[in-house]
């Protein structure tokens, strides 16, 4: 499943990397001078490390070898089907006793070379103390086999090979044998056969490798030690062999280690099926049926309650979207009464998304259990709610209930999915909010809206680093009832494909669909957030901490080099690595106590070579590893996964993908603390990215005294939706148990619901249990501030359909 057809990329290049000498080289440790060799990575061109030999105690090392990667043309109609080649030179100083230091990292755009050309660079590795890498760079065209890519604009997907590895025994008894195979980056890594015992960790006999066809796959194999009668010394024995892929011919059984004890042989195949990672920016096929579907409920909802005296035109039906904010059991309930008021507004049937986070999507699973839900009465599952929030929740700590969760996570470990205590968390939710055990996955919800019949759901979650604030890294993860991708990466895979194992976009092991009570973890996950992102949410000054703490990277590019105009062609880079009290100071902030993790469906998948200036990575390009290619998410063996709350508390983004057109959002704020702040971040980094976004303006009164409900419909760009902002205050609801209707001076006290963000009131984020009169407090004052500006979201309505129909004649009028 692929946008864009598969296409035969050009014969590939030969790149020759001269790396000369290096002059005034920095001591590495105050005893002796370094001792210095140079490593070689290019992970589009080859998964193994190469090397130069160590020159021991010198401060001008000389070199004078030559490596050699193959790479991927730079034929001119091909450009766009080209993957990016960022070569890593790391200097090293070689250590006997400890670990080598890595002294620097020069980060190198192979684009910058022609076909053809001969470049000497000096890479000022220290201008101050002339401290200089002499590399001399060959690119030569090739004449080869083309390879078929299938690409995005931002991942490229390649051929894949794949090798047969087996072992035969020649003798009925025999003693236990360990083999041990490698292919450095592929899907397998390592895998091991025991002849002659019982290996419960031992895969089966033959076992398979997957790998990039055209990355120099090599398959390292040690053999059994071979005893010696005469001596303790193995000296002269074989016990361990390299080979290279492209020595083997395709389809034979090759074999390969020939002895009295045993055989080992070897088949290559070509591994060439469709892909089961869909690359591309549109919305999938099924969301694009629903919303044709969709439309129908929402014009005939429209011309009821806005009283339209004609039908609405499928291009004149604006697409409106509720959006939610977390909160924990605060927002959840708080999210019940928001819905039951646009239900008894007759609105909900206007609405074509629901965007949930955190807390929000306890109330979105509970309600999408019913294929029909917003057409039936709500008060039942509000029932339902309030009893589960009103029980006490040691008892889901009982003895029944922890035999029930170990036997569940066991379950998940034999079905191969990585555990977290995330899982757990998904089960204590569960028990927290249900009786029994909740049978339905998120694919089930397609039930729901296979019809049009109900608003379509969106979770949100962050992918996140080990070693990275959000501020550094982060980056927005949808999850749909068909489908769960990446924005930024135009990376997407089936719902109940999600947590399975992929490489190069193919599914190589399918493992079972969570449940939702696990997906809920991972959502809800209180547990993720490092003493940076807590600063940042708390308005507090990061910028020591944040200074101190990220990677020091340099731009040497400069004379005699003059850069190249191409705008897609990165310049080269000087990464210095941290020194050990940053690393400690980095661990200590920097530190997620647990996150989700689960197998990442875009792994092996390399970056195209003009993906940074593809539109729709750039708008979510807000990370400090997007100009790293060679770090970034594809590279990953696990997403981790975390509450996307902790970043600016929005579930907005998925709605402000150019693709899906909103013209409205409901702003549905339920988070504790300031009222604004989220907003106001999430504003901030909107215009930041240049996503279209209307104009929030709060004057001093407003901050001081915020009113229910604003209408936000000023913008920069025609694109940006309307905004409806629903803040969580009690303003006249102290006065007014309904619209226009006073409570008696019996009735006041039920108008009095402390939602401020101290620690001891009723809703704190850390409550997760209700008396029944607080619970009621907080469904009918969300139910009552959205019944009390109807009329504001009738505006917002009125102008999206003004807005509509004045695109479409304008649209007729250019045409």
């Amino acid at each position: 499943m692929f946008s864009q057809a598969s296409v035969q990329a050009p014969p590939f290049s030969l790149l020759s990397v001269h790396i000369i000498r290096m002059r005034n080289l920095r001591q590495a440790d105050v005893l002796s001078q370094s001792d210095c060799y140079v490593r070689l990575k290019l992970p589009t061109a080859s998964f193994n490390d190469a090397r130069t030999k160590t020159i021991s105690n010198s401060r001008n090392p000389v070199w004078n070898e030559t490596f050699y990667f193959r790479i991927q043309n730079m034929a001119k109609s091909r450009k766009r089907k080209k993957s990016k080649n960022l070569l890593e030179l790391k200097v090293c100083d070689e250590d006997s006793l400890f670990r080598d230091d890595q002294l620097c990292t020069v980060l190198f755009d192979v684009a910058q070379l022609r076909l053809g050309e001969t470049v000497c660079r000096h890479f000022e590795l220290n201008q101050q103390k002339d401290e200089v890498l002499e590399v001399q760079f060959t690119l030569e065209q090739k004449l080869d086999i083309p390879e078929i890519l299938a690409t995005n604009g931002v991942l490229v997907s390649r051929e894949l090979s794949c090798l047969e590895v087996g072992v035969d025994g020649r003798r009925k008894k025999r003693r236990r044998q360990h083999f041990k195979f490698t292919v450095k980056a592929s899907l397998e890594d390592t895998q091991n056969i025991l002849l002659g015992g019982h290996a419960r960790d031992a895969l089966p006999n033959p076992m398979v490798f997957h790998c990039v066809k055209y990355c120099n796959p090599l398959l390292e194999v040690k053999l059994p030690r071979k005893r010696s009668i005469c001596c303790s010394s193995d000296k002269g024995t074989v016990k361990s062999l390299i080979l290279p892929f492209h020595q083997l011919p395709i389809g034979a059984r090759v074999e390969i280690v020939n002895n009295k004890e045993y055989d080992v042989f070897v088949t290559a195949g070509n591994c060439q099926k469709d892909l089961d990672v869909r690359l591309g920016f549109d919305l999938c096929p099924e969301e694009k049926d629903f919303i044709c579907k969709r439309k129908k409920y929402v014009a005939a909802a429209l011309k009821n309650v806005l009283q339209l005296e004609e039908d609405l035109q499928d291009d004149e039906v604006p697409i409106v979207a509720v959006m939610t904010e977390a909160g924990g059991a605060r927002s959840m309930t708080a999210m019940y009464g928001s819905i039951l008021a646009l239900q008894k507004l007759n609105l909900v049937d206007c609405v074509s998304y629901i965007t949930g986070l955190s807390g929000t999507t306890w109330t979105m699973v509970n309600l999408y259990e019913d294929a029909d839900w917003s057409h039936k009465d709500l008060e039942g599952q509000i029932n339902d709610a309030r009893k589960h929030v009103m029980k006490n929740k040691l008892s889901c700590f009982s003895g029944k209930h922890l035999k029930y969760y170990e036997k569940e996570i066991w379950q998940r470990h034999l079905e191969g999915h990585k555990l977290s205590f995330t899982d757990l968390w998904g089960l204590i939710i569960e028990s927290m909010f249900h009786d029994e055990p909740d049978p339905h996955k998120l694919s089930d919800q397609r039930q729901a809206v296979n019809l049009g019949q109900n608003p379509f759901p969106i979770y949100l979650a962050l992918n996140v680093k080990e070693r990275y604030s959000t501020l550094d890294f982060k980056e927005w993860v949808e999850f749909t009832p068909y489908e769960v991708g990446l924005l930024k990466y135009g990376a997407f895979v089936n719902a109940e494909n999600f947590g399975s194992e992929f490489f190069m976009g193919r599914l190589m092991k399918k493992i079972p669909e969570s449940r939702l009570c696990f997906m809920q973890g991972l959502w809800s996950n209180i547990f993720s957030q490092n003493v940076l992102d807590a600063l940042y949410l708390a308005e507090c000054s990061e910028d020591f901490w944040h200074r101190w703490t990220r990677d020091k990277v340099a731009d040497i590019d400069g004379i005699p080099y003059r850069r190249p105009k191409r705008p897609y062609v990165q310049p080269t880079r000087l990464f210095i690595p941290s020194g050990t009290l940053t690393d400690v100071l980095r661990d200590v902030v920097m530190w997620r106590p647990v996150t989700a993790q689960y197998h990442n469906f875009m792994r092996g998948l390399q970056l195209n070579n003009k993906y940074l200036e593809n539109d729709r990575f750039s708008t979510w390009k807000d990370t400090v590893l997007d100009s790293s290619p060679n770090q970034l998410s594809n590279t990953a063996e696990y997403l981790e996964l975390v509450d996307a709350a902790f970043f600016i508390n929005t579930s907005c983004p998925p709605l402000l993908r150019p693709e899906r057109k909103v013209d409205v959002i409901l702003h549905l704020n339920y988070s504790g603390g300031s009222q604004t702040l989220p907003l106001n971040l999430a504003t901030k980094y909107y215009a930041e990215q240049g996503i279209p976004f209307p104009k929030v303006v709060l004057t001093e009164e407003d901050e001081k005294h915020l009113k229910e409900c604003y209408l936000f419909d000023k913008a920069e760009s025609p694109k940006a939706p309307i905004l409806v902002y629903f803040p969580l205050v009690c303003d006249t609801f102290q006065k007014y148990k309904a619209p226009g209707v006073e409570r008696s001076p019996s009735e006041m006290e039920d108008g009095q619901t402390d939602i401020s963000s101290s620690i001891f009131s009723p809703y704190a984020t850390g409550m997760l249990q209700y008396s029944e009169d607080n619970f009621n407090k907080l469904v009918n004052l969300t139910n009552y501030n959205i019944l009390n500006n109807e009329h504001l979201i009738l505006q917002a309505l009125r102008q999206a359909i003004e807005r509509k129909k004045q695109q479409k004649k304008l649209s007729l009028f250019l045409s």
